[in-house]
């Protein structure tokens, strides 16, 4: 299949690399539909996040179609999925508390001294970012292979076009978080630095959860014509 491939920093490349396959019974294998570029791929371009190795794949946002699946696997094929940023195992403690980006079993446990070193905490394994988060390959790639698929995969609804759901596969969830960390109540007056793709989901959310005013600050003016549209 072809994939884009981190070589370097400020080097990435569509390469020919393997199929993935089922590893484990929990897998299920994704023909990849709709993928996007977030702003955190830009860490891994510029050279800021260690453990990169040549050849890696990349892309953390993305959805696609169900082709295969292990014994485990709660997907049937043919079902359109998006597929979460994180790796997470469902039954550990952190997991059993909602607490999926800390999940122990998600990142294999050579990798978990960086991220208790960096972060303070051990994390959970993510799709396309680094040895640091479990080595696995990303989604800007014809196909991957999706681990505990019975856990973290979004089944699509019929009906609903890629591009509608596609963002629940990272930022949309993370605006949505930081809404949900400022505590917002009805009436409330919100700001909101930073008009980015997670800024403008926040400025929906904050409006989804009651505030009566959004302040949206940024020093683009096509972010804040952006933000204007979602005035209530």
């Amino acid at each position: 299949m072809r994939a884009l491939t981190w070589h370097g920093k400020h080097d990435v490349r569509v390469d020919t690399v393997d199929d993935p396959e089922i590893l484990n019974p929990r897998d299920a294998i994704i023909r990849i539909t709709s993928t996007a570029i977030c702003g955190s791929d830009l860490h891994l371009y510029d050279g800021y996040i260690p453990t990169m190795q040549a050849g890696d794949i990349l892309g953390h946002e993305f959805m696609g179609e169900v082709v295969e699946t292990g014994p485990g696997s709660t997907l049937q094929k043919g079902q359109r999925v998006v597929v979460p940023f994180t790796i997470a195992c469902g039954s550990c403690y952190h997991c059993g508390k909602h607490q999926y980006s800390a999940c122990d079993n998600g990142n294999p446990a050579d990798n978990q001294d960086i991220g208790q070193e960096m972060y303070g905490q051990p994390m959970s394994g993510l799709f396309g970012y680094s040895h640091l988060t479990g080595g696995y390959a990303g989604g800007q790639a014809e196909y991957v292979r999706v681990p505990f698929s019975d856990v973290g995969p979004i089944v699509v609804p019929d009906g609903l076009d890629d591009d509608e759901v596609l963002f629940l596969s990272d930022i949309l969830p993370t605006g949505w978080q930081a809404a949900e960390n400022a505590d917002i109540e009805p009436g409330d007056t919100v700001a909101v630095w930073g008009c980015g793709p997670v800024g403008l989901f926040a400025v929906q959310s904050a409006f989804l959860m009651g505030a009566h005013r959004v302040i949206a600050i940024d020093h683009f003016p096509h972010r804040l014509e952006l933000a204007k549209k979602f005035r209530c």
